[in-house]
């Protein structure tokens, strides 16, 4: 396997040094590109997205599809190195984008290479590296489903330790509003619209969601932005706010809503999107199973942070090399050896599907 996790680094080394800002990931696209044709398959691009199927393709067999991102955010203000320098120093690989998700991208590209044209692969395989997962784009994962085959269920690569998340928590962000009537604060004229969010936002802030998670924790809401006001001695007669809504498996992003919107009196919610719902994979699901036999230590918990998981209608699961608590921090790293634990946890998991194939889910 050595070998394997030396091509990984080296992809990964390439990677850090072409900047790939999310909207920005033309360059990693082309040597994504590159390297695949290099090593013997023929992927496809649509936007900046890059995918290719396994050519040992059976019809009528489970089909995983393989995903991690390639656009990185903004290299955080506190680095001392530069972010785009892919130093190795002491067993960590450092640069932009390392933890995040480039380890998880590599280790799944070499995965995906090592098993691809096996003529024992129990799966078929698809392999997608996407743009703009930081930013939830419409160009990334969004954009590349229509054009890919049917696909039974995914592996979505991110940074958790090689630990097992079972379920990722959905997201809306809220603008509420309430209406007043103007008046001159002297005079205790008018009606206060601040005084009506006000109310509501303690609503907001008591509420306790009714649908329990063992995965994810309660739902849970929070007001972040508040605006109201013209000068000091005008009743303020309109008041904006914004809500922060992290939604578990129990909901539905639509749910939700309409369960915050019920215990306010006085505000208008208008949720800006619903399309990043919480998702997750049953607990006999083949890609759990098969998980739990090649990552017997490994624990499985609900994802706090979001991912492209969010945007795929079909049971994923996120795995992957790195710790998400080095993501997006200054003098980002990966350890070389965690890429090499992803490569070969990732090639045993896939292998395994074969063992649980009479279990669908």
């Amino acid at each position: 396997m050595s070998d394997h996790r030396d091509q990984a680094v080296t992809l990964l080394r390439q990677l850090i040094a072409t900047p790939s800002l999310s909207r920005q990931e033309e360059a990693t696209a082309a040597v994504l590109e590159a390297w695949l044709r290099d090593h013997g398959v023929q992927p496809q691009r649509h936007l900046n997205n890059v995918w290719v199927t396994s050519r040992n393709w059976m019809e009528g067999r489970l089909t995983v599809l393989l995903n991690s991102h390639h656009d990185t955010v903004k290299a955080a203000a506190g680095y001392t190195r530069d972010p785009h320098s892919p130093d190795i120093e002491d067993g960590k690989l450092y640069g932009l984008g390392s933890n995040d998700a480039g380890g998880a991208l590599v280790s799944l590209i070499t995965a995906f290479l090592t098993l691809e044209n096996d003529p024992t692969l129990p799966v078929n395989l698809v392999l997608a590296a996407t743009a703009e997962e930081e930013i939830s784009g419409p160009n990334g994962i969004v954009a590349l489903l229509p054009l890919l085959p049917e696909i039974d269920c995914g592996i979505v690569g991110e940074p958790t330790l090689m630990q097992l998340a079972v379920a990722e928590r959905g997201l809306v962000v809220i603008d509420g509003e309430t209406k007043g009537e103007s008046g001159h604060a002297a005079r205790k004229e008018g009606i206060n619209a601040l005084y009506l969010a006000l109310d509501d936002i303690a609503a907001i802030r008591d509420h306790v969601f009714s649908r329990p998670s063992e995965k994810l924790g309660p739902t849970g809401a929070a007001v972040t932005v508040i605006q109201s006001g013209t000068q000091h001695n005008v009743v303020p007669d309109r008041c904006t706010f914004v809500v922060d809504l992290r939604v578990n498996e129990a909901y539905s992003n639509e749910e939700a809503v309409a369960e915050l919107q019920s215990v306010c009196r006085h505000a208008q919610l208008t949720p800006r999107s619903l399309r990043l719902q919480s998702s997750g994979i049953s607990d006999d699901h083949v890609l759990l199973k098969a998980a739990r036999r090649m990552l017997p230590t490994a624990e499985t918990y609900g994802s706090p942070t979001l991912s492209d998981q969010a945007l795929m209608p079909f049971p994923t699961l996120k795995l992957g090399p790195g710790d998400s608590a080095r993501s997006h921090s200054a003098d980002e790293f990966i350890w070389v050896e965690e890429v090499e634990s992803g490569v070969e946890g990732y090639v045993g998991l896939i292998q395994a599907c074969g063992l649980f194939l009479g279990h669908r889910s």
